[in-house]
């Protein structure tokens, strides 16, 4: 059931509004309220809102396409700073244990602020830096240079990506931008409301698919504004598996080093 909500569950949820509006659209008739007939003016404003539409659409997307990189890049420097840690070699070994430790620490704070669907920079901030005054004693330690830049630029990575999350979760795509697309489709719809249906039962038909693209492509945008909500019952969510797996995977060696 779950699996067909996410790939449904937004057309569904589209399709109880228009049939809403597909009441209100049957008593303007009965009350003889369509009285525009269907000109080329009236069939290019509704072009030009769908594409007006289509224009948010897409720079959405591009916000939305970059998320779904996050999830890799930051299991990626996670692991491979995790596993990096187990090639140097120096006389405190609780130094290469408690970084092991602290790496598996800042894994989790990153899958529970995504599960209570929260982002905080300053729980985040207090287990990098943690990680990184560990990684300024490797070079009291004298531990070579490479081994310390790489440390250090995996977790910058996580740095910086954990700040683009915060961005992409706490801001809207241009708010004016959001407010033209919904008064195009309000317009369209409210238009459409008055328009003669000829022939009617086509009409019907044309005016119910119309009001569906409209609500969906509105209802699309504003979930994927935020790819990161998870459990809310949205549609347009990353999948998040990596870190999940990742969790697992290193908790489970942590376990192992203790």
């Amino acid at each position: 059931m779950k699996p067909f909500m996410t790939k449904y569950g937004l057309i569904v949820k589209a399709f109880g509004i228009t049939l809403t509006l597909l009441v209100f659209r049957l008593t303007f008739d009965y009350l003889n309220f369509d009285i525009l007939p269907v000109t080329n003016l009236i069939t290019a404003f509704i072009s030009g809102a769908i594409f007006t539409i289509a224009i948010i659409y897409s720079g959405t997307l591009v916000d939305y396409k970059e998320s779904e990189k996050i999830p890799g890049e930051i299991a990626t420097s996670l692991r491979t700073f995790y596993s990096d840690l187990a090639l140097i070699r120096v006389p405190d070994k609780a130094l290469v244990q408690g970084m092991q430790e602290k790496t598996v620490a800042l894994l989790r704070c990153i899958n529970t602020n995504f599960r209570n669907n929260v982002w905080s920079l300053e729980e985040m901030d207090t287990v990098i830096d943690a990680i990184n005054e560990d990684i300024s004693k490797l070079v009291d330690l004298n531990v070579p240079p490479n081994f310390v830049i790489k440390l250090k630029t995996e977790m910058t990575t996580v740095d910086r990506v954990s700040l683009r999350i915060k961005t992409i979760a706490e801001t809207s795509f241009i708010p004016a931008a959001y407010a033209i697309s919904e008064l195009a489709a309000a317009g369209v719809i409210i238009l459409l409301f008055f328009v003669k249906l000829d022939p009617y039962y086509e009409g019907l038909i044309l005016f119910t698919v119309l009001c569906m693209l409209m609500t969906a492509l509105l209802l699309l945008i504003k979930d994927m504004d935020n790819p990161f909500e998870v459990g809310k019952n949205t549609y347009a969510d990353i999948d998040l598996f990596l870190l999940w797996d990742l969790e697992k995977k290193l908790g489970m060696g942590d376990k192992k080093v203790k």
